[in-house]
This record gives C-alpha cells, structure tokens and sequence, in this order.
C-alpha cells in the first residue's frame, strides 16, 4: 500500500502560478497527476517515470512541469501562466511494479481555482 498526501492548492488570478506537492510513502515507478472538474472525467496532466522521463498533456505543455525527489518520494507540480480552464481538483497517483503486477494509487486531492 502506498499512501498519498497532496497540497498545494488554493485559489490565483489568471497568469500566476502555483506549485502542488505530492509525498508518497512509498517508493512509485511513476508519479502522475491527473486532474477532473465536476461532472466531468479525471484526465492525466502529467507523468514523471523513474527520475526523469516525463511527459505533459498538450493543454498544459510549456506551462507546468513534473518533477520529482526520490530522497523524499515527493511529485511536484509547477504549474505556470494558469489559465481559468486549469480550475479542477488535481490528484496525485503513484504506480507500482511488485511481481509483475501494476497496481494504482491515489491522494485525496487538492483543489486549484484559478480566477479571470
């Protein structure tokens, strides 16, 4: 079991920035972020594989940034040029590879509001 704990969010005007955070406790093969707004699915922001392999959605490329610290397992999230449409809870999943098998993990989640 690899439990997850998110903060970072809150509420920022069009154009700032915020940087989420993501402790596992736990080491993950990969850390993902995902984000979902109500009555809609959750969709992937975000991975980082290993230490440094990483890949954005289209709609956030150039603007957030995955990284990670392996000494802490934490994730983080930059999120830059925050747009109104990047309002959403954001989660925290974390993949393991035990014996062959994947298996998934997510946080509570953390709720970013951006404002026009």
């Amino acid at each position: 079991q690899v439990q997850l704990v998110e903060s970072g969010g809150g509420l920022v005007q069009a154009g700032g920035s915020l940087k989420l955070s993501c402790t596992a406790s736990g080491r993950a093969s990969a850390m993902n972020w995902y984000r979902q707004t109500p009555g809609n699915e959750r969709d992937f922001v975000a991975v980082i594989i290993g230490g440094s392999s990483t890949n954005n959605a289209d709609t956030v490329k150039g603007r957030f940034s995955i990284s990670r610290d392996d000494a802490t397992n934490t994730v983080y999230l930059q999120m830059d040029s925050l747009k109104p449409e990047d309002t959403a809870t954001y989660y925290c999943n974390a993949v393991t590879v035990t014996g062959g098998q994947d298996k998934s993990y997510w946080g509570q989640g953390t709720h970013v509001t951006v404002t026009s």
